[in-house]
């Protein structure tokens, strides 16, 4: 999923860091739903799993020359360790609490709707998608697993030449759900629905738009209704506009051949309108342990969200290129909206100088949230899941938290 969104990436600048740190939690009892604005930092901490996570955390940042990096860390829904590197601007420390774009973490949550729909007998999974999106090219053929699952075959507006030199023009532009869908469309199949996999935006622009026909309600209400509000994320929220609420940690990039701010740029092409989210840490390691455990699914349609039939697709083709059409196995697969890896559930947005990575792994009640943003000579690639994948060494030996390709 990394690959696909590479040719998008920022680039940003590495500065000293100013660590803020909030120690491991002690306290017994059931786990804490939401963390509202309790987001803070707070003394280091002086030993443990708390400590070498931190020490990680600050090798990474300077190895991979990183402008900031906030993390949390979770065991069993408690606090292992938050903390915020480096700088937000010049002069301005990163703090636990500021809000960052989280992308494809939307996509988790619509793929999450959908499942709760289908619990609720309302949907069913193989239903095509006529039945609400009828002008849709092979409606009759695409159903609402293809969707989630990722197997309808249609191209990736995000890696179409068209898209990416149009892109880079205007990054102001409000870009409309025709307009991107348009890139897409103007190309045949990769392949006959269903009959292989590979990484389509599109896929989850028309999900949204077909859950607000199942359900009339709007998308951004839906998701709060049934996702953001049970789980109490009160700082997760979409934003029709390239708003982002503060305190915001702001983002860089040189992908235009110069060093610019990239906070604002406007991510109405990302995925479907009402599920352009933000959010902040603390939140988005909540996030990560609720759609890692299946919290707001039945078993049964948490097994679907963890294999929706994926695993033993994803071959080459003659038209459908191996960095395409990528093998899914029982080790390395894309789920229903997740990505499922040696045991870890996660998802792994990055985009316009943003990078971020929620996980989860069951067998330990492990869970790694991280966002960074970069220097002009930082790493290329994901930054936020290279850091979690160093973590994830260090807590979870044997079970790496590597992407699918």
């Amino acid at each position: 999923m990394t690959r696909t969104r590479t040719a998008l990436l920022c680039a940003a600048a590495l500065i000293a860091a100013t660590l803020q740190i909030t120690p491991a939690a002690t306290a017994a009892g059931p786990p804490p739903k939401g963390h509202g604005a309790d987001c803070v930092a707070s003394p280091e901490p002086g030993r443990g799993a708390a400590r070498d996570v931190l020490a990680v955390a600050r090798r990474a940042q300077a190895e991979l020359g990183l402008k900031s990096v906030l993390l949390r860390v979770e065991r069993g829904g408690h606090e292992v360790v938050t903390g915020a590197l480096g700088e937000s601007m010049t002069g301005v420390p990163a703090t636990a609490d500021m809000h960052f774009r989280s992308g494809s973490v939307g996509i988790v949550y619509m793929a999450t709707t959908l499942l709760q729909l289908v619990d609720e007998g309302k949907v069913d999974l193989d239903d095509p998608i006529a039945r609400w999106l009828p002008e849709v090219p092979h409606a009759d053929e695409i159903t609402l697993r293809m969707l989630g699952s990722s197997t309808s075959g249609f191209h990736d507006y995000v890696t179409d030449p068209a898209f990416l030199a149009a892109l880079p023009k205007d990054p102001f532009k409000h870009w409309t759900p025709a307009e991107l869908a348009a890139y897409p469309y103007s190309h045949p199949l990769w392949y006959e629905p269903g009959t292989n996999w590979s990484y389509s935006h599109l896929n989850f622009l028309l999900l949204g738009q077909a859950l607000e026909k199942i359900t009339g309600t709007r998308l951004d209400r839906l998701l709060q209704r049934r996702v953001m509000g049970p789980l109490e994320l009160r700082d997760t929220r979409n934003s029709f506009t390239p708003e982002i609420q503060q305190p915001v940690l702001h983002a860089f990039s040189s992908d235009r051949g110069f060093y610019e701010e990239t906070t604002f740029w406007n991510p109405s092409w990302t995925t479907a309108p009402g599920a352009v989210l933000t959010s902040h840490i603390c939140d988005l390691a909540r996030s990560a342990r609720a759609i890692g455990t299946g919290e707001l699914l039945s078993e049964r349609a948490f097994r679907e969200q963890l294999d929706p039939g994926t695993v033993g697709l994803g071959h080459p083709t003659a038209v459908c290129p191996e960095t395409v059409c990528l093998p899914q196995t029982e080790a390395k697969h894309f789920g229903f909206g997740v990505i499922v890896v040696n045991g870890w559930i996660f998802s792994n947005p990055s985009f316009s100088g943003y990078a971020a990575i929620q996980a989860y792994l069951p067998e330990k009640g492990l869970s790694i949230a991280v966002s960074t943003t970069k220097d002009p000579d930082a790493a290329d690639g994901n930054t936020a899941q290279e850091i979690a994948r160093r973590i994830a060494a260090r807590l979870a030996p044997g079970q790496p938290l590597d992407d699918l390709a």
